[in-house]
């Protein structure tokens, strides 16, 4: 019996724990370690891949999306969004926080981009529910710079169209342009939100280059055609003259291509991007890119 209680003593959890690491170290530093650690491997890929089927299979019953993905974000990714913005324009970042919370806690702006969705022409290919995501930033920019005027290239439905005509009227002053070669672009802006809105139908690169545009200057101008980098570069080309001295560039496709990060070094301007954290969905996410002054804006 004693030596009973001895090996039971001996072999405690603890020392288990320690011997079994000690035996994975020895078989790290072996031929044998790749082999070894397989199982492991699989089980965590397995895990991870679980988790995005049933995103999957969830979005696949539930949403009529095929393309533009709309999500909300991850708590602490929401947060991060807060304090990208308060970098990029200076404000405090309870200043932004408060912002958003103002976007998303707005009902007539929720309900009038809900309604739109329902009644839109396209509705059997977009959800119902608006989810903001990284465009509540877009916001949040409006409301802390104070643009005159904002140009969207490339509005799509209008959800972004949206919340920056919100933000404008908040502001009580600005207007958005929006440009887009197809004529059902910002079917979404509606009702107040259509007064500080003009609306341009054509090719992006010769609108942003055109009188129309550069005499009015621009403060803010969000670059979402994504037809590809070639085109980017050109609308960065046509629209820099127009911009005023303490204007901000965003793109939407900064996560894939180099343009505007390229931009701001041979202007001298900084350069962030923005990775966003989709939550409870498949799609791993984009962001948006964002180019402005050496100086705060504000």
């Amino acid at each position: 019996m004693a030596d009973l209680s001895r090996i039971s003593t001996v072999l405690t959890p603890s020392l288990i724990r320690m011997h079994l690491t000690t035996l994975s170290r020895q078989i790290a530093a072996t031929p044998l370690a790749r082999a070894a650690a397989l199982p492991v491997r699989l089980a965590t890929v397995a895990r991870h891949n679980a988790r995005v089927l049933k995103r999957s299979g969830t979005w696949l019953v539930r949403s009529r999306e095929h393309s533009c993905f709309t999500y909300d974000l991850e708590a602490s990714n929401h947060d991060h969004l807060c304090w990208f913005v308060s970098n990029v324009t200076g404000a405090p970042v309870r200043s932004v926080r408060g912002y958003v919370r103002e976007a998303e806690g707005d009902t007539e702006l929720r309900q009038t981009l809900n309604a739109g969705l329902a009644g839109s022409v396209r509705s059997g290919t977009c959800d119902h529910q608006v989810r903001y995501g990284r465009r509540v930033a877009y916001y949040a920019l409006v409301r802390a710079l104070g643009p005159e005027h904002v140009v969207e290239a490339g509005p799509h439905r209008g959800i972004s169209s949206t919340l920056i005509a919100a933000a404008l009227l908040r502001n009580g002053r600005g207007r958005l342009t929006t440009v887009d070669i197809d004529p059902r672009a910002g079917e979404l802006v509606s009702g107040p939100y259509r007064q500080v809105v003009d609306q341009m139908i054509g090719d992006s690169v010769e609108i942003l280059g055109s009188p129309q545009v550069h005499e009015r200057g621009v403060d803010m101008v969000l670059l979402d055609t994504s037809v590809g980098p070639e085109h980017e570069d050109a609308e960065l080309m046509a629209v820099a003259p127009a911009l005023t001295e303490q204007a901000v560039a965003l793109s939407s496709r900064s996560h894939a291509w180099p343009c505007l990060a390229r931009w701001s070094e041979e202007h001298g301007r900084r350069f962030l991007h923005f990775d966003d954290r989709p939550r409870d969905h498949w799609h791993p996410g984009n962001g948006f890119g964002v180019s402005f002054p050496l100086s705060a804006p504000v």
